[in-house]
């Protein structure tokens, strides 16, 4: 009989790299601020050095085009890597709060300290920022990382393995490549925190192996992300804004991209002409021909949105685009007018360069279509109208939101980055991803003088009396008691 060839990377050979890793944290190595600054120094570097290299992997992986591939995978990782080194020593400074009088005399701090070994699974679709982005976080923290790029991204897999292990403390600091298999067996170890990065359905999967160690997990998944468009905007940057956030972002590959419009029955022709305008301004005329879109990821991905674009009530609703080659992974920008609200396009995170435009009467009815659906990870209004801004913040529910903009909510890192409800759990970006990957400890400082007998039993009438003068509120009563004076 042959023998059964096990995985390179099975559960055993995981529990063995979590154990030298608690074994690195234990040894407090990765807590000092030296070891943190020395790391990120080094991711910098390597994002300086390895740049060519880097642009040539999410070429190969997603043919992005070389300025797309800078501003949205290597600026973004290196503007993470360099705040993070200018704020660590702040990050890391205990925070000072206030006491109440019960304690009096005390005082108390907040501190910041490591989780432990953490576990970051990333996605395919900005396999270099969304890799780097939350370990940079997880690093700034003071913990062990392990990082499992997505293999459906190969060529960034492969060349972030290669470059941590170049450049990073290989005592700490790990990269496990493979797919189902050894993602499954690092699941099975007991981390002190998973982040995820990908879809619902795998966000289940690694939210419920997490459950049997209580481990905590942030969950970064997606959602149908729309936008509303008012009647009193200027088209022409509306326009140009969607299509930045739709086909210019990865070809609509985007967990924050614009997913579906919903506008006025009135304006709806004037915006389909400009959102063409512009289109065809930034790609060319022949949209299968531009060289400044990404690709389709792969073959899977192709089949799934030809197959939202061929159902029946669907097909007949294009009304720009639509184009498709397999053989190339590309499908041209396409826009969709009024399909169903039940048809699979628009119950299904699109995930590509299709776009559903939805009419509605009166731009308030579009409040309720949003809400009728899963909470989305971002939400988009363009609107001049003061009233209906304040009406969209306040009963839109979604991860985050732009008014008169898209995607750019995630450029500040002092805005919190993160779903809610199916659209994820959790947040980064600046601090709150050293944050993420932090626990607050809460320190109360006390000295041996002002020990109130009052808090002791037995409790005497007397004592009773001055227990109640001290949740009175009255503050006499209350410093008397606190500094021993009350006598029975």
């Amino acid at each position: 009989m042959m023998e059964e060839v096990k995985p390179a990377f099975d559960s055993d050979k995981a529990a063995v790299l979590v154990n030298e890793l608690r074994k690195t944290f234990n040894s407090g190595k990765t807590k000092s601020y030296e070891w943190r600054i020395s790391q990120l120094e080094s991711i910098s570097k390597m994002i300086d050095e390895k740049e060519k290299e880097i642009v040539e992997a999410l070429q190969k992986d997603l043919s992005k085009p070389e300025l797309e591939a800078f501003l949205s995978e290597i600026l973004m990782a290196r503007s993470s890597c360099k705040l993070a080194l200018k704020e660590l020593k702040q990050w890391m400074m205990p925070q000072k709060v206030e006491t109440s009088l019960a304690t009096y005399p005390s005082s108390a701090e907040i501190v910041a300290e490591p989780l432990g070994v953490v576990l970051v699974i990333s996605t395919w679709n900005f396999p270099f920022s969304l890799s780097l982005d939350p370990v940079i976080g997880a690093i700034a923290a003071g913990n062990a990382v392990v990082l499992k790029p997505s293999e459906i991204a190969s060529a960034t897999s492969s060349l972030l393995s290669r470059l941590v292990g170049e450049y990073m403390d290989k005592s700490a600091i790990i990269v496990v490549e493979g797919a189902v298999a050894e993602t499954s067996a690092l699941l099975e170890q007991k981390w002190d925190k998973i982040f995820f990065t990908g879809g619902a359905r795998v966000g289940r999967i690694v939210m419920a192996a997490a459950a049997k160690n209580l481990t905590p997990v942030t969950l970064e998944l997606g959602g149908k992300c729309p936008a509303v468009v008012d009647s009193n905007v200027n088209l022409q940057v509306t326009s140009r804004r969607i299509v930045a956030g739709k086909w210019v972002c990865n070809n609509g590959q985007a967990c924050i991209s614009v997913d579906y419009i919903i506008t006025t029955k009135e304006l709806a022709p004037k915006l389909i002409a400009t959102l063409v305008s512009v289109v065809e301004e930034i790609f060319g005329k022949d949209l299968m021909e531009s060289k400044e879109r990404s690709r389709i990821i792969n073959s899977f991905h192709f089949k799934r949105l030809v197959n939202l674009l061929e159902e029946d009530k669907v097909s007949n609703k294009i009304v720009f685009g639509g184009q498709r080659e397999e053989s190339q992974l590309q499908i041209a920008p396409t826009i969709l007018l009024d399909v169903p609200e039940d048809s699979m396009i628009m119950q299904e995170e699109i995930f590509g360069p299709l776009l559903p435009i939805i009419t509605v009467e009166r731009l308030e009815d579009s409040f309720a279509m949003i809400n009728r659906k899963p909470k989305p990870l971002a939400a988009y209004l363009f609107s001049d109208d003061e009233q209906i801004k304040r009406k969209f913040v306040q009963n839109i529910y979604a991860g985050g939101m732009a008014i008169n903009d898209t995607i750019l909510q995630v450029t500040v890192p002092t805005l919190p980055f993160g779903g809610v409800g199916e659209s994820g759990m959790g947040s980064y970006h600046g601090k709150f991803s050293f944050d993420a990957f932090s626990h607050k400890k809460a320190v109360l400082y006390r000295s041996f003088a002002g020990d109130s007998p009052t808090r002791y039993p037995p409790y005497t009438p007397g004592k009773k009396k001055q227990i109640k003068a001290l949740l009175s509120g009255k503050l006499l009563n209350i410093m008397l008691a606190l500094l021993g004076f009350y006598k029975d």
